[in-house]
């Protein structure tokens, strides 16, 4: 399937909303919410917040919220890596950096701009037509509206037709989530090249395993995962970036397909370049043989050259 019909007009019936006005005070008001304490974590774990809020209403619930209950930290993974986006596109031979071209100059702020975020573009280093991206959401009903505004926006009708003709599969993708509370990638101090800079392609690498789980990850596995993997690549002088599980929630928006039925557990990790990568594989051999009870099939490692405006690079 090309990006033509998987961005096309989305099928299925739409969502009705109205429930969400027993939350407002006014109808004809949105800066007029209020909610009972200990509501705002609530509803804000499962995106409703953003679906019927003004931004300001928000932050008073939220303060209030941890005021009551004596709360002055964030518990939960970063709001808007709720939901998280692992997208690798099949090309045609040759058109991968045409591809990347367009993308990075029309299809980065284009996207943020309705309330996604473009955490990182790459280029698989085993598979010159391959490109794989990351994009994550503050929750699934944020990621609905932010898809459908896209693709039905003047940005995508402008150059879908560019982007389709280099493209032969875009349907693998992977819907996650940050397995817990410290699992989400750390953005802060990052910053995104412009698109007329002259920065080069990063020189590091960033390393995805994609493990397949014969259930879901448990907690246990999860501090397995830590202690047999992650020390040991920081013990190589790897960075471990991220550790993200299967979302199961229902896809919100049909249009675009996403992998189902599938038990996932993906950890990223960065190194040097791609020599470093090769000297800490020892890590990887061991740490394979360490989930080979959990597994239901052979794991699958990217290696990922993040592109010149990517945010993880």
């Amino acid at each position: 399937m090309t990006l033509d019909t998987a961005f096309g007009t989305p099928h299925g019936a739409p969502i009705d909303y109205n429930w969400l006005r027993l939350l407002r005070r006014e109808e004809t008001s949105r800066t007029h919410l209020r909610l009972r304490p200990g509501t705002a974590r609530l509803l804000r774990a499962f995106g409703v917040l953003a679906a019927v809020a003004a931004p300001a209403a928000v932050e008073a619930a939220i303060a209030a919220d941890k005021a009551v209950d004596g709360d002055t930290h964030e518990t939960v993974a970063s709001p808007a890596q709720a939901v998280i986006e692992l997208r690798q596109y099949t090309l045609h031979p040759g058109q991968r950096d045409t591809l990347i071209d367009l993308f990075e100059r029309h299809f980065v702020e284009s996207q943020e701009a309705e309330g996604m975020r473009l955490l990182g573009q790459f280029r698989d280093l085993d598979d010159p037509d391959r490109y794989v991206w990351l994009r994550s959401f503050s929750s699934m009903v944020a990621r609905q509206g932010a898809l459908q505004r896209f693709y039905a926006g003047p940005v995508w009708k402008a150059h879908r037709d560019a982007a389709n003709a280099t493209m032969i599969d875009s349907d693998n993708v992977l819907l996650l989530r940050p397995a817990d509370a410290g699992a989400s990638f750390d953005l802060s101090g990052l910053t995104r090249p412009a698109v007329d800079a002259h920065d080069d392609d990063a020189t590091a690498l960033v390393v995805a395993h994609i493990h397949y789980l014969q259930q879901p990850a448990t907690p246990a596995l999860l501090d397995l995962v830590r202690t047999q993997g992650a020390s040991r690549w920081r013990a190589a002088g790897a960075q471990p970036l991220a550790m993200l599980v299967s979302e199961y929630a229902e896809n919100t928006f049909p249009a675009l397909p996403v992998r189902r039925g599938e038990h996932v557990l993906v950890t990223f990790t960065a190194f040097d370049d791609a020599a470093h990568h090769e000297r800490a594989m020892a890590v990887a051999q061991e740490f394979d043989s360490v989930l080979q009870p959990y597994r239901s099939r052979a794991s699958e490692t990217l290696r990922l050259q993040p592109t010149r405006r990517s945010l993880l690079r």
